[in-house]
């Protein structure tokens, strides 16, 4: 069976880590398996969705490394969905109902004031033609229930139980009984749709095989199963994995804008380090970055899958684009370098790639080679850095010119150890760290080195 999945993002915001973590599982998923992946605009609510956004969508995914193999948008699909209103109203499947939601509220508490679950009772199906027209006069506006099929044949008011089951991809067997929900509303009083219908309509027409997604949907999967039977469509697999939350455990939302794609990005992250952390966290696998997209399809084991929710943590981001950037070659940076104003060759990455852990640090190191910096110079140490001056070799330098100059700077002066090395270090870097000195100095030349240490 050749494998079509799809992600379908709402575009009324910038997406974050916690959206991301189903579209990768699912392009991993049909990589893998050499299929096809869908990008899917859920912009049914037109009020809401904005091009802004779905073009930020588009260029998150692409700097993650996903591209989709077909665009769709669904606000240009609403003659697919009207059909399939029509034809389960037709079916007597799709019913009015006229509450508003206040009324729904006193309904549903007092359902548990009595110890009932709050499922609704099915009154819309009750009215007659005489509430109906009350109803309209009063300027109520109908929402529409789609009739879940956990009755007594004839008698949708007897409700039995109804076991809806699937062999989950991800957790393995499920069972939803039918008769614990409610019906649920498909279009709502002002005529939109909400993003069941759509979405089951759009799975089917685009003969999606899997729906892979979070597992705050496995109550929804019973529903849209008899909803797909209902319509005579093909029922795709479904899988459920673990939700990411903050590393405090908080829910992750586009308002808070919590770990945007964006935000990560423009912190420096490599987008591998971010797959791999989004993939690999709350899994059986090691949390180690992956070089490619490739190699990430390869670690993806949905059987490894915990049940418990899994923290993303943006250190861990850190680290891991650490570990990307310290076995990256000039190669892979050259024109990243470029673009950021820095001149240096192979020679400078090799020199200090071990003290960036983003790309863009090496704008730092470049700077402090190429510009100017404020010798750090203690009082007691001003007799030392006079004296090294003295003592500093002419050029060419190269590798050996920090050891041969320390070497006679000790036998001069009698320090060793960190009385020698820091006070040069910080004399010539103005910092106390930084990448090593014997590749670092012939990169600064003999100019610049004589103009600190004065």
């Amino acid at each position: 069976m050749s494998v079509t999945v799809r992600f379908a993002p709402s575009p009324t915001g910038h997406i974050h880590i916690g959206n991301v973590r189903p579209a990768l599982f699912n392009y991993l998923f049909a990589k893998k398996q050499g299929g096809q992946f869908v990008l899917r605009y859920d912009d049914t609510d037109v009020e809401r969705s904005k091009e802004e956004y779905a073009l930020g969508i588009a260029e998150d995914l692409k700097w993650l490394g996903i591209n989709p193999d077909r665009v769709e948008k669904q606000s240009e699909r609403f003659a697919l969905y009207d059909a399939a209103a029509a034809k389960l109203k037709e079916a007597g499947l799709l019913y009015p109902c006229y509450e508003t939601p206040e009324e729904l509220e006193r309904r549903r508490n007092r359902a548990r004031a009595l110890g009932r679950p709050p499922v609704y009772d099915r009154a819309g199906l009750k009215l007659t033609e005489e509430q109906i027209a009350a109803y309209e006069a009063e300027g109520r506006k109908a929402h529409w229930r789609f009739k879940l099929p956990n009755h007594a044949e004839g008698d949708p008011f007897t409700l039995n139980r109804t076991d809806v089951h699937w062999d989950d991809v991800i957790r393995g067997r499920q069972t939803v009984d039918l008769a614990s929900l409610s019906d649920p509303v498909l279009i709502r009083a002002d005529g939109t749709y909400l993003y069941t219908l759509p979405s089951i309509v759009d799975d089917a027409d685009m003969g999606i095989t899997h729906v892979i997604r979070g597992e705050d949907h496995i109550a929804n999967t019973g529903v849209q199963i008899a909803i797909f039977e209902a319509l005579g469509a093909s029922v795709p697999e479904f899988g459920h994995h673990n939700l990411l939350t903050t590393a405090s455990g908080e829910g992750l939302s586009k308002r808070s804008g919590a770990l945007s794609i964006r935000s990560l990005r423009e912190a420096g992250y490599e987008p591998m380090a971010v797959c791999s952390l989004a993939v690999l966290t709350g899994t059986s696998h090691a949390v180690e970055p992956a070089a490619s997209m490739d190699a990430l399809a390869d670690m993806l084991d949905f059987s490894g899958i915990s049940k418990s929710a899994a923290k993303f943590d943006p250190e861990d981001v850190g680290h891991l684009t650490a570990k990307l950037v310290h076995a990256m070659s000039f190669a892979d940076v050259a024109a990243r370098l470029k673009a950021a104003g820095v001149e240096g060759d192979e020679v400078f990455w090799s020199a200090v790639k071990e003290n960036c852990s983003t790309v863009s640090d090496a704008k730092n190191w470049w700077d402090l080679i190429a510009g100017s910096v404020t010798p750090e110079i203690a009082e007691e140490d001003n007799e030392f850095i006079a004296q090294a001056k003295e003592l500093l070799p002419q050029e060419p330098w190269n590798e050996a010119t920090w050891g041969e100059w320390t070497k006679a700077v000790k036998g001069e002066t009698g320090r060793k150890g960190k009385s020698l090395f820091m006070p040069l270090r910080k004399a010539i870097t103005g910092l106390a760290h930084g990448p090593d000195l014997k590749n670092m100095l012939p990169l600064i030349g003999r100019e610049k080195t004589l103009d600190r240490l004065s």
